[in-house]
Protein backbone atom coordinates (compact mmCIF):
# COMPACT_ATOMS: atom_id res chain seq x y z
CA UNK A 1 0.00 0.00 0.00
CA UNK A 2 2.82 2.40 0.86
CA UNK A 3 4.43 1.60 -2.48
CA UNK A 4 1.22 2.43 -4.39
CA UNK A 5 0.78 5.69 -2.42
CA UNK A 6 4.39 6.71 -3.19
CA UNK A 7 3.87 6.03 -6.91
CA UNK A 8 0.70 8.14 -6.94
CA UNK A 9 2.52 11.07 -5.31
CA UNK A 10 5.38 10.86 -7.80
CA UNK A 11 2.90 10.75 -10.74
CA UNK A 12 1.11 13.85 -9.47
CA UNK A 13 4.40 15.74 -9.15
CA UNK A 14 5.40 14.75 -12.70
CA UNK A 15 2.07 15.91 -14.17
CA UNK A 16 2.39 19.23 -12.41
CA UNK A 17 5.84 19.78 -13.81
CA UNK A 18 4.69 18.97 -17.36
CA UNK A 19 1.70 21.30 -17.19
CA UNK A 20 3.99 24.18 -16.31
CA UNK A 21 6.05 23.77 -19.53
CA UNK A 22 5.42 26.28 -22.34
CA UNK A 23 4.65 23.42 -24.74
CA UNK A 24 1.46 22.67 -22.83
CA UNK A 25 0.45 26.30 -22.28
CA UNK A 26 -2.52 27.67 -24.22
CA UNK A 27 -1.39 29.92 -27.09
CA UNK A 28 -1.93 33.63 -26.51
CA UNK A 29 -3.89 35.57 -29.15
CA UNK A 30 -2.45 38.94 -28.23
CA UNK A 31 -0.04 40.39 -30.85
CA UNK A 32 3.65 40.31 -30.03
CA UNK A 33 5.24 43.72 -29.70
CA UNK A 34 8.16 44.28 -32.08
CA UNK A 35 11.51 45.26 -30.68
CA UNK A 36 13.09 48.51 -31.84
CA UNK A 37 15.48 46.65 -34.16
CA UNK A 38 12.66 44.61 -35.71
CA UNK A 39 10.52 47.72 -36.18
CA UNK A 40 13.35 49.51 -37.97
CA UNK A 41 13.90 46.50 -40.25
CA UNK A 42 10.21 46.42 -41.20
CA UNK A 43 10.27 50.18 -41.86
CA UNK A 44 13.33 49.85 -44.13
CA UNK A 45 11.67 47.03 -46.08
CA UNK A 46 8.51 49.11 -46.50
CA UNK A 47 10.53 52.11 -47.71
CA UNK A 48 12.36 49.96 -50.25
CA UNK A 49 9.03 48.68 -51.57
CA UNK A 50 7.51 52.17 -51.76
CA UNK A 51 10.53 53.57 -53.62
CA UNK A 52 10.21 50.82 -56.23
CA UNK A 53 6.68 51.92 -57.18
CA UNK A 54 6.08 54.17 -60.24
CA UNK A 55 5.59 57.02 -60.22
CA UNK A 56 7.38 57.65 -56.95
CA UNK A 57 9.50 60.37 -55.49
CA UNK A 58 12.03 59.82 -58.24
CA UNK A 59 14.06 56.99 -56.72
CA UNK A 60 16.55 55.70 -59.26
CA UNK A 61 16.36 52.11 -60.47
CA UNK A 62 19.77 52.42 -62.11
CA UNK A 63 23.09 52.07 -60.24
CA UNK A 64 24.43 55.44 -61.44
CA UNK A 65 21.12 57.30 -61.61
CA UNK A 66 21.81 58.31 -65.21
CA UNK A 67 19.88 55.88 -67.42
CA UNK A 68 16.10 55.37 -67.32
CA UNK A 69 14.46 52.40 -65.65
CA UNK A 70 13.00 49.51 -67.62
CA UNK A 71 9.59 50.01 -69.20
CA UNK A 72 6.96 47.94 -67.41
CA UNK A 73 5.34 45.19 -69.47
CA UNK A 74 1.91 46.51 -68.48
CA UNK A 75 2.72 49.91 -70.01
CA UNK A 76 3.86 48.28 -73.26
CA UNK A 77 0.76 46.09 -73.31
CA UNK A 78 -1.52 49.11 -72.83
CA UNK A 79 0.15 50.84 -75.79
CA UNK A 80 0.05 47.77 -78.07
CA UNK A 81 -3.34 48.65 -79.55
CA UNK A 82 -2.38 52.20 -80.53
CA UNK A 83 -1.16 53.27 -84.01
CA UNK A 84 2.59 53.67 -84.27
CA UNK A 85 4.98 56.16 -85.84
CA UNK A 86 7.81 55.31 -88.21
CA UNK A 87 9.90 54.11 -85.28
CA UNK A 88 7.21 51.70 -84.15
CA UNK A 89 6.34 53.65 -81.01
CA UNK A 90 2.73 54.35 -79.96
CA UNK A 91 0.89 57.54 -80.85
CA UNK A 92 -1.25 58.80 -77.97
CA UNK A 93 -4.23 60.90 -79.03
CA UNK A 94 -5.78 61.22 -75.57
CA UNK A 95 -4.12 63.80 -73.32
CA UNK A 96 -5.65 62.08 -70.30
CA UNK A 97 -3.13 59.27 -70.80
CA UNK A 98 -0.12 60.73 -69.02
CA UNK A 99 1.76 57.50 -68.34
CA UNK A 100 3.46 56.71 -71.65
CA UNK A 101 5.87 54.43 -73.47
CA UNK A 102 8.20 56.48 -75.67
CA UNK A 103 11.40 56.29 -77.67
CA UNK A 104 14.07 58.69 -76.44
CA UNK A 105 17.22 59.91 -78.11
CA UNK A 106 19.96 62.28 -76.95
CA UNK A 107 21.51 65.47 -78.26
CA UNK A 108 24.09 68.06 -77.23
CA UNK A 109 24.93 71.61 -78.27
CA UNK A 110 28.49 70.33 -78.80
CA UNK A 111 27.30 68.58 -81.97
CA UNK A 112 27.31 72.05 -83.57
CA UNK A 113 24.21 71.17 -85.58
CA UNK A 114 23.35 73.49 -88.45
CA UNK A 115 20.78 76.07 -87.31
CA UNK A 116 21.53 75.59 -83.61
CA UNK A 117 23.03 78.62 -81.88
CA UNK A 118 25.33 77.56 -79.06
CA UNK A 119 23.48 76.41 -75.97
CA UNK A 120 20.25 78.20 -76.88
CA UNK A 121 17.00 76.29 -77.31
CA UNK A 122 14.18 77.00 -79.77
CA UNK A 123 12.65 79.45 -77.30
CA UNK A 124 15.82 81.53 -77.26
CA UNK A 125 16.70 80.64 -73.67
CA UNK A 126 19.54 78.50 -72.32
CA UNK A 127 19.26 74.71 -72.43
CA UNK A 128 18.94 73.35 -68.90
CA UNK A 129 20.84 70.50 -67.26
CA UNK A 130 20.28 70.47 -63.52
CA UNK A 131 17.36 69.37 -61.41
CA UNK A 132 15.25 70.64 -64.33
CA UNK A 133 16.50 69.48 -67.73
CA UNK A 134 15.68 70.38 -71.32
CA UNK A 135 14.11 68.08 -73.88
CA UNK A 136 13.11 68.44 -77.52
CA UNK A 137 10.04 67.01 -79.23
CA UNK A 138 7.49 67.59 -81.97
CA UNK A 139 5.61 70.58 -80.54
CA UNK A 140 2.35 69.43 -82.07
CA UNK A 141 2.55 66.26 -79.94
CA UNK A 142 4.34 67.55 -76.85
CA UNK A 143 3.81 71.32 -76.91
CA UNK A 144 6.38 73.76 -75.57
CA UNK A 145 6.30 73.89 -71.77
CA UNK A 146 5.27 70.24 -71.30
CA UNK A 147 6.75 68.92 -68.05
CA UNK A 148 7.41 65.21 -67.52
CA UNK A 149 9.40 62.72 -65.47
CA UNK A 150 11.27 59.62 -66.63
CA UNK A 151 10.91 56.39 -64.69
CA UNK A 152 13.96 55.66 -62.59
CA UNK A 153 15.36 59.20 -62.64
CA UNK A 154 14.93 62.04 -60.12
CA UNK A 155 15.01 64.92 -62.61
CA UNK A 156 12.17 66.99 -64.05
CA UNK A 157 12.21 67.49 -67.82
CA UNK A 158 10.63 70.35 -69.77
CA UNK A 159 10.05 70.51 -73.53
CA UNK A 160 11.68 73.77 -74.63
CA UNK A 161 13.26 72.68 -77.91
CA UNK A 162 12.49 70.87 -81.17
CA UNK A 163 14.37 69.24 -84.04
CA UNK A 164 13.62 68.58 -87.69
CA UNK A 165 14.12 64.80 -87.28
CA UNK A 166 11.55 64.69 -84.46
CA UNK A 167 8.64 66.08 -86.47
CA UNK A 168 6.00 63.47 -87.20
CA UNK A 169 7.30 61.13 -84.49
CA UNK A 170 6.65 60.54 -80.81
CA UNK A 171 10.37 60.56 -79.98
CA UNK A 172 11.62 62.79 -77.17
CA UNK A 173 15.20 64.05 -77.44
CA UNK A 174 16.97 64.45 -74.08
CA UNK A 175 19.55 67.22 -73.82
CA UNK A 176 23.07 66.52 -72.46
CA UNK A 177 25.84 69.12 -72.19
CA UNK A 178 28.67 66.89 -73.49
CA UNK A 179 29.14 64.44 -76.33
CA UNK A 180 30.24 61.76 -73.86
CA UNK A 181 26.98 61.93 -71.92
CA UNK A 182 25.01 62.15 -75.16
CA UNK A 183 26.58 58.93 -76.45
CA UNK A 184 26.11 57.21 -73.12
CA UNK A 185 22.35 57.81 -73.30
CA UNK A 186 22.15 57.01 -77.03
CA UNK A 187 18.66 55.72 -78.04
CA UNK A 188 16.49 54.13 -75.37
CA UNK A 189 12.90 53.24 -74.67
CA UNK A 190 11.58 54.97 -71.59
CA UNK A 191 8.49 55.18 -69.45
CA UNK A 192 7.40 58.76 -68.81
CA UNK A 193 4.75 60.49 -66.75
CA UNK A 194 3.45 63.81 -68.07
CA UNK A 195 3.18 66.08 -65.05
CA UNK A 196 1.78 69.11 -66.89
CA UNK A 197 0.91 69.77 -70.52
CA UNK A 198 2.40 72.77 -72.26
CA UNK A 199 0.58 75.24 -74.51
CA UNK A 200 -0.33 74.66 -78.15
CA UNK A 201 -1.11 78.36 -78.41
CA UNK A 202 2.41 79.28 -77.30
CA UNK A 203 3.86 76.68 -79.67
CA UNK A 204 1.88 78.11 -82.60
CA UNK A 205 2.91 81.67 -81.73
CA UNK A 206 6.59 80.72 -81.68
CA UNK A 207 6.33 78.72 -84.91
CA UNK A 208 4.27 81.25 -86.87
CA UNK A 209 7.29 83.23 -88.04
CA UNK A 210 9.28 80.11 -88.92
CA UNK A 211 6.97 78.43 -91.41
CA UNK A 212 9.50 78.94 -94.22
CA UNK A 213 11.18 75.86 -92.74
CA UNK A 214 9.28 72.71 -93.64
CA UNK A 215 9.52 71.05 -90.21
CA UNK A 216 8.32 74.24 -88.48
CA UNK A 217 5.43 74.57 -90.93
CA UNK A 218 4.32 70.99 -90.24
CA UNK A 219 4.35 71.56 -86.49
CA UNK A 220 2.62 74.93 -86.84
CA UNK A 221 -0.37 73.66 -88.84
CA UNK A 222 -0.67 70.55 -86.70
CA UNK A 223 -0.69 72.75 -83.58
CA UNK A 224 -3.42 74.94 -85.15
CA UNK A 225 -5.48 71.80 -85.73
CA UNK A 226 -5.09 70.83 -82.06
CA UNK A 227 -6.17 74.32 -81.00
CA UNK A 228 -9.25 74.12 -83.25
CA UNK A 229 -10.23 70.70 -81.88
CA UNK A 230 -9.89 71.92 -78.30
CA UNK A 231 -12.02 75.00 -79.00
CA UNK A 232 -14.73 72.88 -80.59
CA UNK A 233 -14.67 70.52 -77.62
CA UNK A 234 -14.95 73.39 -75.13
CA UNK A 235 -17.79 74.93 -77.13
CA UNK A 236 -19.71 71.65 -77.19
CA UNK A 237 -19.13 71.12 -73.47
CA UNK A 238 -20.48 74.60 -72.70
CA UNK A 239 -23.63 73.67 -74.60
CA UNK A 240 -23.95 70.44 -72.69
CA UNK A 241 -23.17 68.29 -75.68
CA UNK A 242 -20.48 65.69 -76.25
CA UNK A 243 -17.94 66.79 -78.90
CA UNK A 244 -18.00 64.74 -82.09
CA UNK A 245 -14.36 64.54 -83.15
Amino acid sequence: MKVLFLKAVLAAIALGALSSCSFFQRASHQPRLLSKVEAERVSDQRSSWDSALWPSGGASSQPDGFLPGEVALAVKAAAATLPVDRHGRPTYFNEDIRHRYVRTTSYSHQENEVGAVGRLNAMGTTLKYGRVRSAAADWSRYPVGTVFRIKGLPHVYVVDDYGSSLVGTNTIDIYHPTLRLMRKWATRDAEIHVVRWGSWEQAANLLRGRTRFEHCARMYYAALAKIHIRRVALREESRGKRPSL
